[in-house]
């Protein structure tokens, strides 16, 4: 087999090899050609200890960069990576920034193959996350009573700070494995509970296996509002799930959402569709304070941006959205600025219970068409010694496609 570093006028300069905890004796005769013709290597400081690299090696920068691999453009040059080097590795971040004809990888298994077959766990239906440097929360979302997930840690201290956030959330009782240093002679399988956690020492890498045994989040729209902070500025459940099935969420669609209270329309809006995100504009600091307490309980800080300011000014300068909502503030002035700047085929939903928004919401209706719809909703409550119902005001929503 030819080495791809000396392969015709368009060879690769950049090898990824993924690399095992048995180091050198896992690799194939490819990878250990590339090494040995490498000027340089790059990596973390373990994957060049089991290589020796010796004086070729250089450390990944701290924080994480790919600067030091695209200077060496040109020259021959190896990638180490832990496994797969596109399953939660470097490879997807390096390709940004290069021509296919440019590199060539090595895989060695992924950390997860080897855990689903450590553990005779059936890989395709089990979740794997890399949370080695991702907040906890991004599992809330996804955790159901028998939902199984392998995902990566930072480092051994993390393995109890996972068992704690499981507790935390009311995942206590699930079944919690460390597998550690998976592939060479040092592997260690072992298992808890989240509860009775009490592991000590585990070893980096490491990879957590959850048998999940709780209460997850309902996958239909309109949480319960005891799940969200709020100042009672809230977009309450009945409605939140209309005004949710108006917005219509897709995969990696962006919403505005203008007047945003606790952000509750915005985090449902990202977790009803894969790689949906949203901007919340808020005018009043100390509800901002919410959004971000909500998108960080919900794991959605990398998806949900809160911005502090006041309607149609703050809009300026935001990238487009594929969809608007306004829950609060609307004005003839906001209606008119958002017809102007949006892109046909963007869709706006606007909620109103002031006589004022339904006026507003009826003549926008008249001149732009669309949907009207008035909700008015009551809950049974204590009428003296008996029941009544208490009717909640009735809420206006036009929904309408520019």
């Amino acid at each position: 087999m030819s080495d791809p570093l000396t392969k015709g006028p368009s060879r690769p300069w950049l090898t990824l090899i993924g690399l095992g905890e048995n180091g050198l004796d896992g690799l194939s005769d490819a990878s250990r050609s590339a090494l040995s013709r490498a000027e340089i290597i790059i990596g973390g400081p373990r994957h060049l200890d089991l290589v020796g690299a010796g004086t070729r090696g250089q450390c990944w920068p701290v924080p994480f960069s790919t600067a030091p691999v695209l200077a060496a453009r040109g020259r021959p040059t190896v990638v180490l990576a832990s496994g797969d080097p596109f399953w939660h590795g470097a490879g997807g971040s390096l390709l940004r920034d290069l021509e296919q004809s440019e590199w060539v990888s090595h895989p060695a298994p992924s950390c997860f193959a080897l855990a689903a077959n450590a553990l005779g766990w059936k890989l395709e239906d089990t979740l794997c996350l890399g949370l080695h440097a991702t907040p906890f929360a991004r599992l809330r979302p996804l955790l159901e009573a028998g939902q199984r997930v392998l995902c990566t840690l930072r480092d051994g201290a993390a393995a109890a700070e996972l068992a704690a956030y499981l507790c935390e959330i009311g995942f206590g009782a699930s079944s919690l494995t460390a597998l550690e240093r998976l592939g060479g002679p040092h592997a260690r399988i072992r298992h808890t509970t989240a509860a009775g956690f009490d592991l000590p020492e585990v070893d980096a890498p490491v990879l957590a296996a959850i048998d999940a045994r709780g209460q997850g989040l309902p996958q239909a729209s309109g949480l319960e509002d005891t799940l969200f902070a709020s100042d009672g500025q809230i977009t309450k459940r009945p409605i939140r799930a209309l005004t949710l099935s108006a917005l219509a969420p897709r995969r990696g669609a962006h919403l505005w959402d203008i007047g945003g209270g606790s952000g509750s329309v915005s985090v449902e809006w990202c977790l009803a569709a894969q790689g949906a995100t949203a901007t919340t504009f808020e005018a009043r600091a100390d509800r901002l304070e919410n959004i971000r307490r909500n998108r960080r309980d919900f794991g959605l800080e990398h998806r949900l941006t809160p911005v502090e300011g006041r309607a149609p000014d703050v809009l300026k300068n935001q990238p487009l959205p594929d969809c608007v909502f306004i829950g609060g503030g609307g004005s003839e002035a906001l209606l008119d600025y958002l017809w102007q700047i949006l892109p046909q085929g963007t869709r706006l939903v606007a909620n109103g219970v002031t006589l004022e928004t339904e006026t507003l919401l009826m003549q926008a209706h008249a001149r732009r068409g669309g949907h009207l719809l008035k909700v008015e909703i009551a809950e049974a409550g204590p009428l003296g010694t008996l029941r009544g119902w208490d009717r909640a005001r009735p809420v206006i929503q036009w929904s309408v496609t520019r």
